[in-house]
């Protein structure tokens, strides 16, 4: 994953197939809890779904104020971003 697009694109796809949600009710601006329905449980299984696409280990933590899907885009965006860096390093 190269761009925040790519990123998007992942967890819109992850969305459909897992959460059975409508492809066009994810889009950057949408709310978890509010727009798309997703629980406490549901945000966990996303983080671990996230690790086994990424091969990245996301701690729950860093989803903590995470509320829309374009959070949790840049999150995601942010450690592949930071774990890149520290490769080069």
């Amino acid at each position: 994953m190269k761009t925040k697009q790519d990123v998007f694109n992942l967890l819109q796809q992850l969305m459909v197939k897992e959460f059975e949600l409508d492809g066009e009710q994810i889009h950057l601006d949408a709310h978890l809890y509010e727009d798309l329905d997703l629980d406490s449980i549901d945000a966990v299984d996303l983080v671990v779904k996230l690790r086994e696409m990424t091969g990245k280990k996301i701690e729950p933590e860093a989803f903590k104020t995470v509320r829309t899907v374009g959070d949790v885009v840049n999150a995601v965006y942010a450690l592949i971003e930071r774990n890149a860096n520290k490769s080069l390093a």
